[in-house]
């Protein structure tokens, strides 16, 4: 079981941007092609809201989409999926398991060796190289 961390609306505008606050606490979505400028290096993927590890640079991938796209999450309870059947489509969500944040959506037609696509607002993440 993953620790929650729990804060006030007031707390999360105090510590994120207006932009990281839509996408992680309003499930917003960002323009494509404006975050995914993250460094080619090792490292970790962290949540922008809470500082969760979620993703392995070596599992990101160039999808093409302009959103930063990996083939799975470090652990496979880092993230929390959820039906999503807004605005006419059957998607499946991606928020962060330890402060709830929305990072995106997961599909099924990613790279080998897991076929999937998690494609995250960058806004929502924070890139931690490797020491």
């Amino acid at each position: 079981m993953v620790d929650k961390v729990l804060k006030s609306e007031k707390e999360w505008l105090e510590m994120l941007s207006s932009e990281a606050y839509r996408v992680l606490r309003k499930k917003g979505t960002e323009r494509a092609f404006t975050n995914d400028n993250f460094p080619k290096a090792d490292g970790t993927f962290l949540c922008a809201g809470c500082d969760a590890p979620l993703f392995e640079a070596a599992t990101k991938f160039d999808s093409g989409t302009g959103w930063p796209s990996f083939y799975q999450p470090i652990e496979p309870e880092a993230v929390e999926e959820h039906a999503d059947n807004g605005f006419f489509m059957r998607r499946t969500e991606v928020v962060c398991a330890r402060c709830d944040g929305h990072l995106g959506h997961v599909f099924n037609d990613g790279p080998a060796p897991t076929g999937m696509r998690y494609c995250m607002n960058g806004v929502a993440l924070r890139f931690e190289p490797e020491e």
